[in-house]
């Protein structure tokens, strides 16, 4: 029981008094105040009379690649028609990295770009500004008024806990209530805060609007007050020292090896979007330049679960298509499993390595994300095979 001497005094306490009694599930209050879990029954109607019934699956979709467009500028919307043929996702970003006085410019360019682009297979997002400032309603309420009939997803930056992915559901359904949206409109986080990090299994179960969560890591380095100015990737000082060798001097050179400074947030938020049976993604990588880095960061991304990542520039498309589209080696491989188990039970001989259940499930995952991309790219498809 919450004690009587110690009431829930508005948002904050509130939050933070689900969180220390372990409430990390959709709640509501009662008459009493006290915080109780939503009924399993409802988690699946509508937030608001006429809106359209929540997604029971996500949609299936290849999305190896967020792509950013500034949509202030014309010259930035206008490679938006080439752009779609060449990405899985075209995002309109109102947040950061546009200017205070160019908010609204973005918005309305955001607006007519989606207007004038036949996006096809491509999948049409935005990121709005953060829940804390003064741009975030009118993003919300213009957008799905104007193009809610063909915005698949809303990303709604440094979420802190499941009470901010509340908030914009509820005011999404009533929105596509009020102006007939069709599809419900999908939610995706960005974890770049401590307190995001901590709450992100509550997060990722909060709705079933939920996408995915990507990795914000120049807004969390701030927040956990990591010393580092780069925008994701390593850092030459992370590192590991190895043992001296046998009978060395004390001031002998050893070897370093530099450290991932993301793995740990990355594995965390992967295991919160597998158990939630939504998407983990990578973030940005700031060095546009260091294109070899960006593949490194992207790489270890995927071999950890994250479905894709964020790019910010024409360059590093290539660098996501590559990464986030399974080896053909490792795909032919994986279709001797899935053909040798059809049923997926047993245990087989396949060059000299024994495969059963548990190998099945991970050729599975291998052989299904290529039929994804072989339906996109002829030749991806001709190299796998399929």
């Amino acid at each position: 029981m919450l004690p009587e001497s110690a009431p829930f005094q508005g948002r904050t306490d509130f939050k933070n008094g689900l969180a220390r009694f372990g409430c990390h599930s959709t709640v509501i209050l009662s008459n009493h105040g006290i915080a109780r879990m939503k009924l399993p029954r409802n988690f699946f109607k509508p937030l608001a009379i006429g809106a359209p019934a929540p997604l029971r699956e996500l949609p299936v979709r290849l999305e190896r690649m967020i792509h950013f467009v500034p949509p202030h500028l014309e010259k930035m919307r206008a490679r938006v028609p080439e752009l779609i043929h060449q990405v899985d996702v075209v995002l309109g970003n109102l947040e950061d990295a546009i200017p205070a006085d160019a908010k609204a410019a973005a918005r309305a360019g955001f607006i007519a770009m989606a207007k004038a682009c036949d996006f096809g297979a491509t999948g049409l997002w935005t990121r709005v500004n953060a829940l804390n400032s003064p741009w975030v309603l009118d993003d919300i309420t213009e957008i799905v008024a104007a193009v809610g009939n063909k915005l698949d997803v809303m990303m709604l930056p440094k979420v802190e806990g499941a009470w901010d992915i509340h908030y914009l559901d509820q005011l999404l359904a009533q929105l596509e209530a009020k102006y007939a949206i069709k599809k419900p409109i999908l939610i995706h986080a960005v974890l770049e805060t401590a307190e995001g990090v901590d709450n992100v299994a509550a997060i990722a179960s909060a709705s079933p609007r939920m996408h995915g969560v990507s990795l914000g890591p120049a807004d969390l380095a701030a927040s956990r007050a990591m010393k580092t100015t780069r925008v994701g990737g390593g850092h030459p000082e992370y590192k590991v020292l190895a043992d001296p060798a046998s009978g060395a001097a004390a001031d002998a050179p050893r070897a370093t090896y530099q450290q991932d400074l993301w793995h740990y947030t990355t594995a965390k938020m992967v295991d919160a979007c597998a158990a939630s049976g939504i998407k983990p993604f990578y973030g940005p990588f700031g060095d546009i330049a260091d294109t070899a880095a960006c593949e490194v960061q992207f790489r270890n991304s995927f071999l950890l679960g994250c479905v894709g990542a964020w790019t910010l520039h024409p360059n590093q498309i290539p660098i996501a298509k590559r990464v986030f589209s399974p080896d053909p080696a490792e795909v032919a491989f994986a279709s001797k499993i899935v053909a040798a188990i059809p049923d997926g039970t047993g245990a087989v001989m396949i060059d000299g390595k024994m495969q059963d259940d548990a190998t099945w499930k991970q050729a599975k995952v291998l052989v299904d994300l290529a039929r994804l991309v072989a339906a996109k790219d002829p030749d991806m498809a001709a190299r796998y095979r399929l």
